[in-house]
């Protein structure tokens, strides 16, 4: 099975601590789903919709991103 390119995009060492506890439990998700799942377009559109998923999920921990004074 090869690991497609889809998965550069689960990355989240780059952003701040806060959204990275959010972005962390999709990436482990999207790699464990890369590994287990066979290669085929069923694989393909589980990865592309998690990764919408993440996304949002990431958009929303933006509105409780921390002011700063």
């Amino acid at each position: 099975m090869s690991h497609p390119p889809i998965l550069r995009y689960f990355e989240f060492t780059h952003l701040p601590e806060h959204l990275q506890d959010v972005s962390m439990p999709f990436s482990e998700l999207a790699h464990k789903l890369s590994n287990f799942l066979p290669d085929g377009p069923e694989k393909s559109v589980a990865l592309r919709k998690l990764l919408e998923s993440k996304d949002a999920a990431v958009r929303a921990a933006l509105d409780n991103t921390p002011k700063e004074s």
